[in-house]
């Protein structure tokens, strides 16, 4: 048999068509819609040779519906048929014809949704089930009766306009259930292709709209968009030679590869401009359904009102040029983009002020006779740009409706980089870009916060724009904040308090959980970093934003009382306090009654008390975590015995600090260890500190053999399959402390790793003065204060040579 393209199949039995199926899937040359049609009609050949054969009555039909009705046929897809009869021929009859079709298919392995009706059952089904009516939608006569598949089509077409007014929201809320339950296809790092927002599902929706002759979706680049996720998922089912519509990570560099592409980087943000172009597409296609609708109900009474006359839809001016009319933003009449370069700014910002959409004809009209802005931009652009970004949650909407049409890159040229780049760290649920806006969106509820509002909305705007190029994004952020600043009007000044800003996002969260706060030099250099008290006020708030925006796991009441805590000492310090000296601080009533107890019985002695943080909405504090204070005589192993346990009764370590308290005997003195821990339950639930306790003595006496209870606990602890983790890197901070050695610690978050750190430094013959511990997803960044046994700073080379000994221990 020769198909209507030219593949030869040697026979219409289901050998012949298996083997020339997969000569298609295997030609290189042939790929993307060229290759999904052929293989269609491949199938329509062998399908209508299976059907001719079994030598059918007349008025029965063989139709393809939903995807494989369109003609997109993925190497993996179903194959969704339709049996059409006329009801003439007894029910046997009919069921023998089915099988006759359905057997070969199955016996190749092809997954089949299939069902057997007349007309009459097929439309009746359609009205009761949304997603068989969408099927029906796309119904495509392979064999038989053609004239009953046509009428078929006519009346299910017929059917769908006639009931599109109860069945277009009905497939609105559908699409909204499944956005709910799969997120959105251009944030997500393991995709769903079909299902997510902006998928293939969302496509199709909008062509059911279009065919509802009741509105339709922005044409432009949406059936690129559609052809680029088309084209992804054929990859994926070669790759994996599965029936899989979700990218998983381990696959996306062969995806890449498949599809030509650099790397998965590459790949994801291709998905992730389809997707985009979809989402946008279908936020304007439902709107418009939705006015449409509305004015449908309301027109009648309304033309009873005016005595039948056509009503003139009301224009309220918003801002010069730019008016409200109908539920959107649109250009008044008088409006001139070609004279007016501020008019795309100040509509953006009058729509995102008012939380109304900005009409896509409006955006279209911009984008198309709008004269560039000159450089530097005038006041009045500058303070149309703050008062989008200083809106809230309506700018990013109107920022979407922006970016569709090119006009982001053109007001910021930068921007182009980070657009629709992915983060692979899974703490960010955004994009970069969209990161970026989120921040803005966050920053947008601390302006009262701080004395330069503008100040902190463009830093919150810009602060990652430097991941679009090579190296450290705060330095490279830093270079193009400057130009930025300065290309949008911003004095000398202003410019280098956005590019310190842009330069130090980081510093403050970074520091407050990685560093010891009671360490002047670290307050010192924090203060010598942002220069001013009002930058300190302003980084304190872009701190905020940043990881609000972030995703959950960036921010907590824990980390925002250790900045809290940081802006305080460096405000200090920038006011000409001096921070107290080194040693000064003296042991708690706490800290000494543990000490008395310890030494009094020679053995641990533990107390866990509750930290409370902010109020909360209803007036109750609210817990940041729990405070861990132990007291032992001092001896070896103790930091390893104390992290392990933690572990096994899963306490997550958020700072440790180790002191030695020399406490008077009637031979002289006894040193005795007392530590302070901030823990948190894993789970919610604290183990009781009589357990904590016995735990630590058995660990301290060798019977308690925690490397291998960790052990197991690593073993069972979940990790993504295929993934393989960057390893760990050691590092000495550089100038750190004046009075001790900073070793920093990333490594991959597990069970276990403080208590493997802690081995590893015990075996170096270093002791660990405190322990500042930040986990951020599944990455785990540490810094331990490391003297030597007389508690001095080490030396260079022998800190050096610490760092690379826990480095190759945490490798093995």
């Amino acid at each position: 048999m020769t198909s209507v393209d030219g593949t030869q199949a040697e026979d219409s039995g289901p050998s012949g068509y298996a083997a020339a199926r997969l000569r298609l899937l295997q030609e290189e040359a042939r790929s993307g819609p060229p290759r999904r049609a052929a293989l269609a009609r491949l199938t329509d050949d062998w399908l209508a040779g299976l059907f001719t054969a079994a030598a059918p009555a007349r008025g029965v039909a063989l139709v393809a519906v939903g995807g494989y009705g369109r003609g997109e046929l993925s190497p993996r897809s179903d194959l969704d048929l339709l049996l059409l009869h006329d009801g003439n021929a007894d029910a046997g009859t009919v069921a023998a014809l089915a099988d006759r079709v359905w057997y070969p298919v199955w016996d190749l392995g092809l997954a089949l949704d299939h069902s057997v009706r007349t007309p009459a059952e097929a439309r009746r089904a359609a009205g009761e089930d949304l997603k068989v009516q969408l099927g029906l939608l796309d119904a495509r006569h392979v064999a038989g009766d053609l004239a009953m598949v046509s009428g078929l089509r006519t009346a299910v077409l017929a059917d769908w306009r006639n009931q599109a007014p109860k069945r277009l929201p009905e497939l609105d809320e559908l699409c909204r259930e499944r956005a709910e339950r799969q997120g959105e296809l251009q944030f997500l790092l393991e995709p769903d292709l079909k299902e997510a927002r902006g998928g293939l599902r969302d496509a199709t929706a909008l062509r059911a709209v279009a065919a509802s002759w009741l509105a339709d979706a922005p044409r432009q680049g949406l059936d690129e968009a559609r052809r680029r996720l088309l084209d992804a998922r054929d990859a994926l089912h070669l790759v994996t030679g599965r029936a899989t519509d979700r990218l998983a990570l381990q696959e996306q560099d062969q995806v890449a590869t498949a599809l030509g592409l650099l790397d998965g980087d590459a790949l994801l943000r291709e998905v992730y401009e389809a997707a985009r172009t979809i989402s946008y597409a279908g936020d304007v296609t439902w709107r418009e359904v939705n006015r449409v609708l509305r004015a449908r109900s309301v027109r009648p009474r309304l033309r009873a009102m005016l005595g039948g006359g056509k009503p003139q839809a009301e224009r309220s001016p918003l801002a010069e040029g730019v008016v409200e009319m109908d539920g959107e933003v649109v250009l008044a009449r008088t409006a001139r983009p070609e004279r007016d370069p501020v008019l795309p700014l100040r509509a953006a910002a009058a729509a995102a002020q008012s939380g109304l959409p900005l009409s896509p004809h409006a955006v279209r009209r911009l984008a198309a006779t709008a004269k560039p802005l000159p450089v530097p931009w005038p006041a009045e652009a500058r303070e149309e740009l703050v008062t989008l970004l200083g809106a809230g949650e309506p700018t990013v909407a109107v920022w979407e409706a922006l970016e569709a049409e090119g006009l982001v890159t053109r007001l910021i040229p930068d921007w182009e980089r980070v657009r629709c780049r992915p983060q692979r760290n899974p703490v960010h649920t955004w994009t970069v870009d969209r990161h970026l806006v989120e921040a803005a969106v966050r920053a947008a509820s601390l302006t009262r916060r701080v004395g330069r509002p503008d100040l902190l909305l463009v830093a919150a705007l810009l602060h990652d724009i430097g991941k679009g190029w090579p190296g450290d994004h705060s330095v490279a952020g830093e270079t193009i904040a400057r130009d930025v600043a300065a290309r949008i009007g911003f004095d000398r000044a202003d410019t280098a308090v956005l590019a310190t800003l842009v330069r130090h996002h980081l510093l403050l969260v970074e520091t407050a959980t990685r560093r010891d706060l009671d360490d002047p030099a670290t307050v010192r250099s924090v203060a010598s970093a942002v220069g001013s008290p009002a930058t300190l006020e302003l980084l304190h708030a872009l701190t905020e934003a940043d990881a609000l925006a972030t995703g959950p796991a960036a921010w907590s009441s824990w980390r925002g009382s250790l900045v809290a805590d940081l802006v305080k000492r460096v405000a200090g310090v920038l006011a000409g306090e001096v921070p107290e000296a080194p040693g000064a601080a003296e042991p708690s009533a706490e800290q000494e009654r543990l000490a008395i107890e310890a030494l009094r019985t020679g053995e641990p002695v533990l107390s866990l008390r509750a930290q409370a943080g902010a109020a909360r909405e209803d007036g109750e504090p609210e817990p940041v975590g729990v405070e861990l204070l132990i007291a032992l005589p001092d001896q070896s192993g103790v930091l390893p015995a104390v992290a392990g346990v933690l572990a096994l009764h899963r306490l997550t370590v958020r700072a440790a600090d180790l002191r030695a308290i020399d406490l008077p005997t009637e031979l002289g003195t006894a040193p005795v260890l007392v530590l302070n821990w901030r823990v948190a339950a894993e789970y919610g639930s604290l183990p009781q500190a009589a357990r904590l306790r016995a735990d630590l003595v058995r660990a301290l006496e060798g019977s308690l053999d925690i490397r291998t209870r960790l052990a197991e606990r690593e073993a069972a602890y979940p990790r993504r399959r295929g993934v393989t983790a960057p390893p760990p890197r050691v590092t000495v901070a550089e100038a750190g402390s004046a009075r001790a050695t900073v070793i920093e610690v990333r490594a991959q978050d597990a069970p276990g790793l403080l208590h493997r750190i802690g081995r590893a430094l015990e075996t170096a013959a270093v002791r660990v003065r405190s322990a500042h511990v930040s986990t951020l997803g599944a990455n785990a960044v540490d810094a331990f204060y490391v003297t030597d046994p007389k508690g001095a700073p080490l030396p260079r080379e022998e800190a050096s040579a610490v760092a690379r000994a826990l480095e190759a221990t945490l490798r093995g």
